[in-house]
C-alpha cells in the first residue's frame, strides 16, 4: 500500500488533535475557585524543604498565592521579581506571597536564590494544588494565576493573564491597598 502526503498530514493532523484533546481533558481535573470560594487546606515543601501549611497561617495573615508554570523562565521570572520588588508593600499590608509550581524543591531553592526572592515558593510536582484551585493548563503549560485570600480563609481576588507576569503582582497589591482602605 502507498502513502501518499496528503494522507499522512491527515494522520499527522488527527495524532495532533488528539494530543490536543488529552491534555485539554487533563487540565481540566478541578473545579476552578473563584471569589467568595474557601481557599483549600492544603500542605507542600518550600525551598527549604520545610512544610508550609495553609493552616498555619489563614486568620494571621492575607495570603497572596500565585501560580506559575517555571523557575527561570521569561514571563515566570518577571512575576516573580515583580513580587520581590513589592515585597515590602505586600508586608507592610500584612500579606505573605506564595509562589506554587511543579518545579523541585531545588529549582525552588536556586531561583529563589538567583533572584533573591524573600517570599515562600511551594512545590507541587503532581499538581495536586493546582487542581484544588483549578488553575487551568494554557499552552501546554501549568497555567498562571494569582489568588488573594483574606483573614476568614476566602479568595478575595483572582487575576489569570498568562503573558502578563508584573501585572499578577502590581494588581494583587492595588487590590489589597484599595481593600485595607475601605
Amino acid at each position: 500500500m502507498e502513502i501518499d502526503s496528503n494522507m499522512i498530514k491527515y494522520l499527522l493532523l488527527i495524532l495532533a488533535a488528539s494530543f490536543l484533546f488529552s491534555c485539554a481533558a487533563q487540565a481540566q481535573t478541578g473545579k476552578q475557585l473563584t471569589t467568595g470560594d474557601a481557599v483549600p487546606s492544603f500542605s507542600l515543601t518550600d525551598q527549604s524543604g520545610k512544610t508550609f501549611k495553609t493552616a498555619d497561617y489563614v486568620g494571621k495573615k492575607v495570603l497572596v498565592i500565585y501560580f506559575y508554570p517555571k523557575d527561570e523562565s521569561m514571563v515566570c521570572t518577571k512575576e516573580a521579581c515583580a513580587f520581590r520588588d513589592s515585597f515590602d508593600q505586600f508586608t507592610k499590608a500584612g500579606a505573605m506571597v506564595i509562589g506554587i509550581n511543579g518545579g523541585t524543591v531545588a529549582s525552588h531553592k536556586a531561583f529563589a536564590n538567583h533572584y533573591k526572592l524573600p517570599f515562600t515558593l511551594l512545590s507541587d510536582p503532581d499538581n495536586k494544588v493546582y487542581n484544588l484551585f483549578g488553575v487551568k493548563k494554557k499552552f501546554f503549560m501549568s497555567g498562571r494565576e494569582t489568588f488573594v485570600i483574606d483573614l476568614h480563609g476566602k479568595i478575595v481576588y483572582t487575576h489569570e493573564a498568562m503573558l502578563q507576569g508584573k501585572e499578577h503582582a502590581d494588581d494583587a497589591l492595588a487590590f489589597i491597598k484599595t481593600a485595607k482602605a475601605q
